[in-house]
């Protein structure tokens, strides 16, 4: 058995439009899971007790079962009650409620290593919980919460090749198919593991270029 670069260059149409499909829902689900997971954080803090009990025990579903049984439950779930989505639509709000779910403890984390001192001044001088989430806790938790943001991007990544399990057409079920039709599955995996390397790389690189940018946030030594 040899490696036979030919299956991949007759198939790159398919590849490119595999990848560009995975890179799409990676972009959309990324931003709209720390969002989603920022919202949450915000709530549980600043809502109550029994709403920050509420959105513990979702979270801890959430982080308790694995995706695959997640998207399942959205993808072959959903018509049972009233919602019926295509594979997609699915895979992108399947994966974002996933990513929120650790979004929200990256930031809640964030929250909690704010100095104390620091949000107590804020009242003093009047804030309101917009300002001083805006004014004092975003700015200092931003440095805290990097690292961590950059990671979880890089699972939300690698986490839409189990999008392939409801016929998404991303890169994993194109690749895939390629493999089998043409038993291929040397070039069709060197492929893959090409192009998520690739992607984990750049966006390694992209979070450290922010980490530097954003020094002058610090506000203690790590």
């Amino acid at each position: 058995m040899t490696f036979d670069i030919n299956v991949i260059f007759s198939n790159l149409p398919d590849i490119l439009s595999g990848g560009w499909v995975t890179i799409v829902i990676w972009i959309i689900t990324t931003p709209a899971a720390a969002v989603l997971g920022f919202l949450v954080a915000v709530a549980r803090r600043f809502g109550g007790v029994m709403l920050d009990k509420a959105f513990g025990i979702v979270i801890a579903v959430l982080r308790g079962t694995p995706f695959l049984i997640q998207i399942f439950l959205v993808y072959y779930g959903g018509p049972f009650v009233g919602l019926s989505l295509d594979p997609i639509p699915a895979g992108v709000i399947g994966l974002s409620i996933y990513g929120a779910a650790y979004f929200s403890e990256i930031f809640r984390s964030g929250f909690a290593a704010v100095p104390k001192g620091h949000i107590e001044a804020g009242i003093c001088v009047g804030l309101t919980q917009g300002q001083i989430i805006r004014r004092i806790l975003l700015p200092e938790m931003t440095m805290l919460v990097l690292p961590p943001s950059v990671n979880m991007t890089v699972i939300l990544m690698k986490e839409t090749a189990v999008l392939s399990i409801i016929t998404v057409p991303e890169l994993t079920a194109t690749l895939s198919a390629i493999g089998s039709q043409q038993y291929a599955f040397v070039e069709a995996l060197f492929v893959l593991a090409l192009f998520y390397w690739a992607l984990v790389e750049i966006t390694g690189w992209l979070g450290h270029l922010a980490e530097t940018k954003l020094t002058r946030f610090r506000f203690f030594n790590i």
